[in-house]
């Protein structure tokens, strides 16, 4: 079987697809290969001098790892001076961060979470990174936080690669959703799956049980009826998994089904849930639904929310179409 690298996908896609221009191709080669860069971080763990905390906290209130921090400087030093971007943002940094003047400015804007599940780290379980692409508004003079907040509908690409056993990249530009793995000894991505699908059923379902109590009473009725199994009302028996890494277990439920849930949940009213829309719900919907999966917020789909802030949070429910359906006609009762 031949092999295809990314770069060869990419170019073929340039040729077939006007969607694919050649700003967005080298811009997505770019984030690819400050990934490898952040895997071959994390591939080194305790003797790189990269794992524990920074002894920071990001604009989120969270205390920052060592790879956290890494990664976010390792992501915007690749894509400064390629010219592709006007601006980036991170679920890391506070602000934007506009392209140096030094450099020339392109018409691309760039999001991401630059390492996700940072609390697998320390403990050699799959973390990622999460990626999304939006086109700079027209007649945009200087960048602001304001160009980029663009609904889900209007990223022109999104992925993320999982730092597992194996470093894999998964991305659409909406045509499809294709997988990479990283050779580690030639350094080259690799297409190993074609045009990704989700199955529309399944048996398999990703919450963290722990905050059942704080859950709203359509999240409980649905796990509740899943948990009855086979004499319940579903009529069949699920599995659970949970990994506490978005990118690890989206990337699960990619390969064999399933239904990822992060809902909202009574202890911070003012919250309306914990993954944020800009860097992990809205690029991980657009690979779920470019994939035949269903994204939504509880109530409508994820990639129809208008943002309103850099850092919003949302309720989020993806994977298996007829699951998704369900919880999600669950919350309209």
């Amino acid at each position: 079987m031949k092999r295809i690298s990314l770069t060869q996908y990419l170019v073929e896609q340039q040729r077939q697809s006007n969607a694919l221009t050649a700003e967005l191709r080298l811009l997505i080669e770019v984030v690819a290969r400050a990934c490898k860069t952040i895997s071959h971080s994390v591939g080194k763990g305790a003797l790189g001098d990269i794992l524990g905390s920074a002894d920071t906290e990001n604009i989120q209130g969270e205390v920052q790892k060592k790879l956290d921090v890494i990664s976010n400087e390792i992501l915007l030093e690749a894509n400064e001076w390629g010219g592709h971007l006007a601006a980036m943002a991170s679920e890391e940094m506070e602000t934007i961060h506009p392209i140096p003047n030094r450099y020339p400015m392109g018409e691309y804007l760039l999001m991401f979470d630059p390492l996700d599940g940072s609390s697998n780290i320390d403990v050699n379980v799959s973390i990622g990174t999460i990626f999304s692409v939006l086109k700079a508004p027209e007649g945009m003079g200087q960048p602001t936080e304001q160009a980029f907040l663009q609904p889900g509908t209007a990223q022109v690409a999104a992925g993320y690669a999982v730092y597992g056993p194996q470093t894999m990249l998964v991305l659409t530009t909406g045509n499809g959703v294709n997988c990479f793995t990283l050779d580690r000894e030639m350094g080259s991505w690799v297409l190993t799956q074609r045009d990704m699908k989700i199955p529309e059923d399944t048996k398999e379902f990703a919450i963290n049980m722990s905050n059942k109590r704080h859950w709203h009473p359509p999240v409980q009725r649905y796990v509740d009826e899943m948990l009855e199994g086979k004499t319940g009302p579903r009529g069949k028996d699920f599995n659970m998994r949970w990994i506490a890494s978005m990118v690890a277990d989206v990337h699960r439920i990619l390969n064999r089904g399933g239904i990822f849930m992060y809902p909202a949940d009574l202890r911070d009213p003012a919250s309306p849930g914990k993954l944020r829309l800009m860097y992990e719900a809205n690029p991980m919907a657009m690979i779920v639904e470019q994939a035949g999966g269903a994204a939504t917020d509880g109530h409508g789909r994820i990639l129809d929310i208008p943002p309103t802030k850099l850092h919003q949070r949302v309720p989020v429910f993806l994977g298996s179409k007829n699951e998704v359906e369900v919880v999600t006609r669950y919350h309209g009762e």
